[in-house]
């Protein structure tokens, strides 16, 4: 049986942490950025964990 393939699209988009969580990057950060205040753009440079309903799909794309 070959070896399960990640989903490449998730693998550029997610991260696990050291304890298993999977990390994410904020979306409405690229563009139209002259209306969003400077606060809400520091804070959409954090990343953020992942609701736990959804880390055992992403897990399962990233074949982790």
């Amino acid at each position: 049986m070959p070896k399960m393939k990640s989903n490449r699209a998730a693998k550029k988009r997610f991260r696990l942490t050291g304890t298993g969580k999977v990390r994410r990057n904020h979306a409405y950060a690229r563009h139209i950025l002259t209306k969003k205040t400077p606060k809400r753009k520091r804070a959409l440079r954090q990343t953020s964990i992942v609701k736990a309903e959804d880390t055992p799909r992403i897990k399962r794309m990233l074949s982790a």
